[in-house]
């Protein structure tokens, strides 16, 4: 092979390389955890609209949804929060690892059941970023976007997350928003930095 053919092939290669790397999209799960009425949702889907405005694929496993159909028949005890957790963290590790960039606003109130899904991501060499929504229980309380917290103080309901069930808050999580100090908007921001950051985003 002359040196012209040479140089030739180097370029080709060089090109496929970049295309390469050009068409190939890391996923991850970003998982949103906090108290009832925190923000997660809306942050997370605040967050599912700037990064679609970008073109990636962005998929939210709402926490509700995921209560009716994939979880449906578990109630609240610690070992039912468990297993629904696990199958949210099986769920958005697979879409995660084809591509995709799943936003996960679930209380997931255990840091056992939390650590459990980052290991699987570990193993998988999957991405994982851990946000804690931060809001004040007392400023979740007022928002109360689905009347938990009333009907937990007129006895309606027990096993209230943060406020008659426990709710052990992340040590160090990757992202700490203080919802109440900013506005939706502001709060996605800071996440979709984050991700930026980090080259997920």
């Amino acid at each position: 092979m002359t040196a012209a053919q040479q140089e030739i092939a180097a370029q080709q290669d060089a090109a496929a390389q970049q295309e390469i790397q050009e068409n190939h999209v890391s996923g991850a799960t970003v998982w949103l955890t906090g108290l009832p009425s925190a923000g997660k949702t809306t942050i997370a889907y605040e967050l599912a609209g700037l990064l679609r405005e970008q073109g990636r694929r962005v998929e939210v496993l709402d926490g509700d949804e995921i209560r009716e159909f994939l979880s449906a028949g578990l109630g609240f005890s610690r070992a039912d929060r468990h297993t629904n957790v696990q199958r949210i963290g099986f769920v958005s590790e697979l879409l995660a690892r084809n591509g995709v960039l799943v936003l996960v606003p679930v209380i997931a109130p255990f840091a056992d059941s939390r650590e459990a899904v980052r290991a699987r991501h570990q193993a998988a060499g999957t991405g994982y970023v851990e946000v804690h929504v931060a809001t004040p229980v007392e400023v979740c309380s007022v928002r109360d976007v689905k009347g938990l917290y009333a009907k937990q103080a007129a006895g309606e309901i027990s096993g209230l997350t943060g406020v008659d069930d426990p709710y052990e808050e992340p040590e160090s999580p990757d992202l700490r928003i203080e919802s109440q100090d900013q506005t939706v908007r502001e709060s996605a921001a800071a996440l979709y930095t984050l991700l930026t950051e980090r080259g997920l985003a």
